[in-house]
């Protein structure tokens, strides 16, 4: 399932807390974006029908949760990214976290860690 940046704003808003209003969402999101109550409404529409977002009423008021796991997503949109951007070439994706975004020290032994249990159960 393809995700657009703001639909990825909105699942990761729900991942964090949900049931959720639209209005809960809207306070969720980070950074400067200022969506109108109707835009997320929009947007929550959209996810409805992608089966990505489950929506309940009570009253008038709607609450919705994901119907998709986060890990699952990531995973999905990573691999695509990998493929398509990186042409599956894993030096420019470490280059990326070592010189770019600057891994901090915690993440660099989670890393190590990884790659070390990888190479002795592999």
């Amino acid at each position: 399932m393809k995700l657009s940046e703001n639909e990825w704003k909105i699942m990761n808003a729900l991942w964090k807390s949900s049931p959720a209003t639209a209005r809960e969402i809207i306070e969720q999101v980070p950074g400067k974006v200022e969506w109108a109550y109707t835009t997320v409404k929009t947007m929550l529409s959209r996810l409805v029908a992608k089966e990505a977002v489950e929506e309940h009423k009570r009253g008038n008021v709607s609450f919705y949760k994901p119907l998709i796991a986060q890990e699952h997503t990531r995973r999905n949109a990573l691999t695509d990214l990998f493929d398509k951007v990186l042409d599956s070439a894993v030096e420019p994706l470490m280059h990326f976290l070592i010189e770019e975004k600057k891994l901090s020290k915690k993440e660099r032994e989670e890393l190590i860690r990884m790659l070390e249990k990888e190479d002795r159960e592999g």
